[in-house]
């Protein structure tokens, strides 16, 4: 099986930065994408980061610059660093990650994700 488990959120005021992290256990030797979504409330979950197969990276255009995503292989670890945070920032992010399963001749998408740890940017 598949565990995802996030941490590194919190309170913080507008302005501030904030490191989340996903521990990732289990098998996951066949990597499609690893990233991170977020839903406010009220909100559709939406993509803010992710890290594709080929290497190449996906940011949400309003969040380019701000946040950072970064993969760690050998810790099997990915991190979302996000800086000069706003309250519409405010969200539960989670974590997630998209393996690719052969089965015969037919591949598989399964997808796993994490409990979600919420960021709250607050004055």
């Amino acid at each position: 099986q598949v565990q995802l488990v996030e941490s590194g959120g919190g309170l913080v005021q507008p302005g501030e930065s904030l490191r989340l992290s996903c521990a990732v256990s289990g098998s996951i030797s066949s990597i499609n994408a690893m990233g991170w979504y977020r839903q406010g409330p009220g909100k559709q979950r939406e993509l803010v980061a992710r890290i594709l197969t080929g290497g190449g990276t996906d940011y949400a255009d309003s969040l380019k610059g701000r946040f950072t995503i970064s993969r760690d292989n050998a810790g099997s670890t990915v991190s979302l660093q996000l800086n000069s945070l706003k309250p519409e920032d405010t969200a539960v992010y989670y974590c997630h990650v998209q393996l690719i399963r052969k089965s015969g001749p037919h591949y598989y998408a399964d997808d796993y994700w994490g409990q979600g740890t919420q960021v709250t940017v607050s004055s």
